[in-house]
């Protein structure tokens, strides 16, 4: 059985914890509700005022003026990440991360130590809230897909488990919106066939869904009939390490784009900082709002684990990618590959100066954000 473990509200969340009297109150993490910032992040107190992430903080201000805007501490945010993944390590090596917030586990290895899944999930979730004070969602079934889907229907504070031979029970009622990264666009496209469930759309011809969705409307015949092969892959076992993300409302101005972009690569090269190793390949990924997706890597002749160097590489990527006009983006990722051990390729004696300096960015940063919180230190692209 598999696991999803996604934490509930995760940034506001933490802010919440840590200053009680945020308690009841809508809080949204997120940039400067006076400037071009976006919503990171909102408590459910926020989003019951139709607030949600990815969101302009200024549309997030006229929904809830009453709002508290907290600015991201994306640092300490990825120290209490850490704390969480060292709880999923102790019940099982197969974690595979999808992003601060959340991770697939693969437990099948340790049942015999633990309980079966659902005794493992319990103990988890009680644990989380326990030691860190916060609370998270837990789904439970025969693969990744369900999974997840069983997760996001149990918030907040949800835990769900489905049996394998409940599955198809389970997802046929479910309107077509949940499948894995169909989102609003291809909702209404399906809306206009008449097809609004997934018992619908599992019966209809996979030729059809080939023809509205292109490679993607296989993938989706098979989700919506409960099928996902795809195994838990744990970051120490991976070629590369990514992060995506997938927008609410599709966006289609750059500088949004941009400033998403920073935070992924933040992550990313956080991670990356984490497990000491470089990457050699810096990777993009965009899927626009007609399911096109495309994908733009360059090499580096010197692998690194620096964000400036990371950013610069992807902020390029994408510049590249979009044209002026544009199509409005579903979700935009970065990745990371070609990983070596360490700061840097063996062989260098020395470092240059200039690597020196954002090494040290790096190092002072994570500290600064840490201990004063983002506000302190920002980086120019994520305003």
């Amino acid at each position: 059985m598999i696991l999803h473990i996604d934490m509930d509200a995760f940034y506001a969340s933490i802010e919440e914890r840590d200053r009680p009297a945020l308690r009841g109150k809508p809080v949204i993490v997120g940039g400067n509700p006076k400037g071009r910032g976006v919503v990171a992040a909102a408590n459910y107190k926020a989003r019951s005022f139709g607030v949600h992430s990815a969101m302009p903080t200024s549309k997030a201000m006229r929904l809830c003026p009453e709002a508290i805007f907290l600015p991201p501490r994306i640092s300490y945010y990825s120290e209490v990440s850490e704390q969480i993944h060292q709880i999923f390590n102790h019940y099982t090596p197969q974690v595979e991360p999808l992003s601060l917030d959340e991770a697939f586990l693969d437990v099948s290895g340790t049942e015999q130590l633990f309980g079966d899944a659902v005794a493992i999930g319990k103990q988890i979730k009680q644990e989380i809230k326990t030691t860190l004070d916060l609370c998270a969602s837990v789904g439970i079934a025969p693969n990744k897909f369900v999974a997840k889907v069983a997760s996001d229907l149990g918030k907040p504070d949800g835990f769900l488990v489905i049996k394998a031979e409940d599955v198809q029970a389970f997802l046929d009622p479910l309107p077509v919106r949940r499948l894995w990264g169909l989102g609003k666009t291809g909702d209404q496209l399906l809306e206009k066939k008449g097809i609004r469930t997934i018992h619908q759309l599992r019966h209809q011809p996979r030729l059809l869904l080939h023809q509205l969705f292109g490679k993607w409307g296989e993938q989706l015949w098979a989700f919506a009939h409960g099928r996902d092969e795809r195994a838990v892959i744990p970051d120490r076992a991976v070629k590369s390490i990514s992060n995506e993300t997938t927008f609410e409302k599709d966006l289609d101005e750059i500088d949004l784009l941009r400033s998403h972009l920073v935070a992924l690569t933040e992550q990313v090269a956080w991670r990356l900082r984490r497990q000491d190793l470089s990457a050699q390949t810096v990777k993009i990924k965009i899927h626009f709002s007609d399911f096109k997706t495309i994908t733009r890597s360059q090499t580096l002749s010197q692998a690194t684990q620096t964000t400036h160097d990371l950013l610069r590489v992807a902020i390029n990527l994408l510049n590249a990618a979009l044209s002026k006009k544009h199509r409005p983006v579903r979700l935009l990722g970065m990745g990371a590959g070609n990983l070596v051990s360490g700061k840097r390729i063996q062989g260098e004696l020395f470092l240059d100066e200039a690597l020196q300096k954002q090494q040290r960015i790096d190092a002072t940063t994570d500290l600064i954000r840490l201990k004063y919180g983002a506000s302190a230190l920002k980086r120019g692209g994520s305003i």
